[in-house]
């Protein structure tokens, strides 16, 4: 339980006694760095209430408090805020409370609330996952976790983009400058290779379109009637009318693609409940749009395209069917979200990890799926995201200048090699625990450095920075738990509990912020922000570390104090396992 929910009913009681107020409604903040004191009341809010001066009021609050409430040691006032000292029992007290417990911070999910659908990777089957995934994926998983461990049901889902022309173009390549290349034989995983030909394609097509120039077209003519864009777009038409060889062709390369994206998953460490593909969904949505018209919801043209009109919410004027009766985009997510809570009834919201350059496509789909009236629609929530840059600039698909997710997983374990081996500390380590070792350290920096950033913003990727073994890093967060793990094997006595009865500074500070832990969980989750849960775990690792260099730990001599500070020294540790399992990196016992 917090210091702010245990003080509410002291201050209450206060307020009531003092000044014949009843206030529901308290605000509470950590104390400065540069005041003492453990929790503040901010006093401004009762000013109108009390008709007193801020500095009268927190001297005649804290004074009741240290009477009566025994959790409270002192006080001091600022201004406008009540600083308040704790006893450091109720330190001692709350640490025996929860130092043996297993998932400290982690609540059950009630039987009766509704699950969360968590939507996240989502990619084209006509190239492998890059960098850009990478912070999708990674961002996806971790908020699907933190909510479970906030107590949310959680089921974990994509849409795979496995139609469209293109696959069409990646198809087409592969049939002109294939000769019957498959991932076997030419060692390839099938992810790449198709992205190989989709590469092949856009090359070809350049060709054509500079050929056509010289012939006396126009750029925008050329790029219209570039031969191979033509056969493309034929096999596409070949695609929708089912034709036999080319829904064969489609079939076969997809599953290439997708056992390269599956190798790709589990090397990252990420999973799902559930898939659902375009060329199943496209069609959905369709009939919803004739209960949208019967509603008053839609509207029909003249020409027969329906749109909903959204100008009265300050968006414009959207379509939702063309003339001809097929359906776009639009038509398709609102099928797709209506067809995932038939198949999952007990779902009562759904979060889309999607980038930022779809803002405006899901603020249209919300409103719709509000207008046409269902309940969960309510509940539903774009984790919108910025691009990942690398220092090179832009990452372009159709050139081949992309950064492949596997290979950026290879490049940071050899850059965690690197960098492990220039510390020389590996003796007594078997080759295969120091390539273990790499990966865990080289995936941990990738997945930290991502992950620490609020999603809303752009990230600037730097692969040697975000292995760097001191600062804000994985590897840096990784190697405070190895030490912690040291300590614990050097123990040669019996970890019962220790009576003490008051702490030192900084054993206080790191119990504080260990006491934060459940309300940074829940905070993470309703923020759908796996940044909170990184900074806080950063934030934990440097008090430890402020504490390991403070105070002696193994050579305390009174027998009492060393347990309580190896105890909490395993606590700690727990604290960043948990922490960092939230966000899918492991951490390691050596380093």
């Amino acid at each position: 339980m917090s210091l702010s929910v245990i003080l509410k009913i002291p201050i209450q009681n206060a307020l009531k006694d003092l000044f014949d107020i009843d206030t529901a409604k308290l605000e509470f903040q950590p104390t400065r760095k540069e005041f003492e004191g453990d929790v503040t009341l901010v006093l401004f809010p009762l000013l109108k209430q009390i008709g007193s001066s801020a500095v009268e009021i927190g001297q005649k609050l804290g004074d009741y408090l240290v009477k009566n409430s025994p959790e409270v040691n002192r006080y001091n006032v600022v201004s406008g805020f009540m600083n308040i000292v704790i006893e450091d029992i109720y330190y001692i007290n709350f640490f025996s409370s929860i130092s043996n417990q297993d998932q400290f911070g982690c609540v059950s999910p009630d039987k009766n609330d509704k699950a969360l659908m968590i939507e996240y990777s989502s990619p084209n089957t006509n190239k492998p996952l890059h960098l850009g995934h990478v912070r999708n994926n990674l961002l996806g998983y971790a908020v699907a976790e933190i909510c479970k461990a906030a107590g949310k049901k959680v089921y974990k889902t994509q849409i795979i983009n496995d139609r469209g022309i293109h696959i069409c173009k990646s198809m087409l390549a592969w049939q002109k400058f294939g000769n019957g290349e498959t991932p076997e034989s030419s060692g390839m995983k099938g992810d790449k290779l198709v992205g190989k030909y989709y590469v092949a394609f856009d090359r070809a097509y350049k060709d054509e379109v500079n050929t056509l120039v010289s012939q006396g077209k126009s750029e925008e003519e050329a790029k219209k009637l570039a031969p191979i864009l033509l056969e493309a777009q034929q096999m596409l038409l070949d695609w929708e009318m089912q034709k036999p060889e080319v829904v064969t062709l489609w079939k076969t390369m997809n599953q290439w693609v997708y056992d390269g994206f599956e190798e790709t998953y589990r090397n990252l460490g990420v999973d799902f409940d559930s898939y659902y593909y375009e060329s199943e969904t496209y069609l959905l949505g369709k009939e919803v749009v004739q209960i949208g018209l019967e509603k008053g919801v839609f509207e029909k043209d003249p020409d027969g395209s329906v749109w909903i009109d959204l100008t009265a919410e300050g968006l414009d004027r959207k379509i939702v069917l063309r003339s001809d009766g097929t359906a776009v985009y639009m038509t398709q997510d609102i099928g797709t979200a209506i067809q995932r809570v038939k198949d999952f009834p007990d779902v009562g919201g759904l979060v889309y990890t999607v980038g930022n350059e779809q803002d405006y496509h899901f603020k249209v789909l919300f409103l719709i799926l509000k207008k046409l009236g269902f309940q969960w629609a309510e509940n539903l929530f774009h984790l919108s995201y910025g691009m990942v840059d690398l220092p090179s600039g832009k990452m372009k698909s159709r050139e081949g200048t992309v950064v492949d997710a596997d290979d950026l997983i290879e490049e940071m374990t050899q850059t965690a090699q690197s960098l492990s081996e220039e510390l020389g500390k590996l003796e007594g380590y078997s080759e295969a625990e120091k390539q273990q070792l790499y990966r865990t350290i080289g995936l941990g920096a990738l997945k930290y450095y991502i992950l620490k950033v609020d999603p809303k913003k752009r990230i600037l990727f730097n692969p040697e920075e975000s292995v760097d073994f001191a600062g804000n890093t994985g590897p840096f967060i990784q190697y405070t738990y190895a030490r912690i793990q040291s300590i614990l094997r050097k123990v040669d006595f019996d970890l019962q509990s220790s009576e003490i009865k008051t702490l030192h500074t900084k054993e206080k500070e790191l119990i504080k912020l260990i006491e934060q832990y459940p309300e940074v969980i829940q905070n993470a989750a309703s923020h759908y922000s796996p940044a909170i849960i990184a900074n806080y775990t950063y934030d934990l690792v440097k008090e430890y570390n402020s504490f390991y260099q403070s105070v002696s730990i193994l050579g305390e001599e009174d027998l009492g104090i060393k347990i309580f500070r190896v105890r909490l020294s395993k606590t700690v540790g727990e604290t960043i396992r948990s922490s960092f399992k939230l966000l899918g990196i492991a951490v390691p016992d050596r380093m």
